[in-house]
């Protein structure tokens, strides 16, 4: 499935929703029924999130989670009889994700989302497809080896994450003085990084691995600090439609269960990944394992 994407952007997919009355939010028409009778899909995506969802050099959408929400997209063209089921695919950030998939903008969003009971007030999660701790990213010789040796430091996060929350709270609660910068996303994260206005970027382990995998010279970087939170990853959809919800879960545990999950694991985490064909080292764990075989839509808090 080729998976490159219309270059229209959300602000101007949303602005068009509020100008012409077109909305399918909650509460509204059902997805598979909007989907049926438009033969489009609408995909949210990340630009930057290498290896789960990111945009390549021939700007195709790739990546791990891509590659599963390509299987929910198979079974959609197969459920609504719309084989040539047309794929709109929308570039979201940790800011507007959610209020995307709400406002109907955005049917099935297959980013690096964590699964938070809070957040399933807004919207609804797939099954878990992956889990992840949150770490810190530094340079070798910076002298940062765990979260106390940031006090006073500079720090850089996501803005709108679990990591942004965490991270806000300990500056708080112990009074380390830390100046947070909040970035919009991966890239603007690591341009922060590489360039020296932080000494330490805090997000999910795997994802820290990627932004390494972008920078000038990988190996100058390294992954430390006591793992702060565990972070369960599932695909966003609207709340209460539960025959969409299904397709999705279905469609997922289908190819978890299956041998192929660890050929598309291994594709991104064991071998070579693009753009700089670096490899990430990341084997599958055996919480990673028992999350295949039994998949779920737990949350992890």
């Amino acid at each position: 499935m080729k998976t490159k994407p219309l270059l229209t952007s959300a602000f101007a997919l949303a602005t068009l929703s509020l100008v012409t009355g077109t909305s399918y939010g909650q509460g509204s028409q059902p997805t598979l029924a909007k989907i049926e009778s438009t033969n489009l899909i609408a995909v949210g995506h990340r630009e930057t999130s290498v290896p789960f969802s990111y945009v390549d050099t021939n700007n195709n959408v790739v990546g791990f989670s891509q590659d599963l929400c390509n299987k929910v997209i198979d079974a959609v063209k197969l459920k609504t009889k719309h084989p040539d089921l047309r794929v709109r695919f929308i570039p979201v950030t940790s800011q507007n994700r959610i209020p995307l998939v709400q406002n109907g903008t955005i049917d099935l969003e297959c980013g690096v989302t964590t699964n938070l009971t809070s957040r399933q007030n807004q919207v609804a999660f797939s099954d878990t497809f992956f889990v992840a701790t949150t770490r810190l990213l530094t340079r070798k010789d910076s002298g940062i080896k765990d979260f106390p040796d940031l006090v006073g430091k500079t720090v850089v996060t996501n803005q709108g994450t679990t990591s942004e929350r965490i991270l806000r709270k300990m500056n708080e609660e112990k009074k380390m003085n830390m100046n947070i910068i909040s970035a919009k996303d991966y890239g603007e994260g690591r341009a922060t990084l590489e360039t020296g206005r932080a000494v330490a970027y805090m997000m999910d382990d795997v994802l820290l691995a990627g932004t390494r995998s972008l920078t000038a010279k990988p190996s100058d970087w390294a992954l430390v600090g006591t793992p702060q939170s565990s972070e369960a990853y599932g695909f966003m959809m609207r709340k209460d439609d539960s025959e969409f919800k299904k397709l999705v879960d279905d469609a997922m545990s289908q190819v978890m269960r299956s041998p192929e999950i660890k050929t598309l694991y291994d594709k991104w985490f064991t071998k070579p990944v693009p753009p700089k064909n670096i490899n990430f080292e990341f084997p599958m764990s055996g919480t990673m394992q028992k999350l295949f075989a039994e998949p779920n839509d737990k949350a992890f808090e």
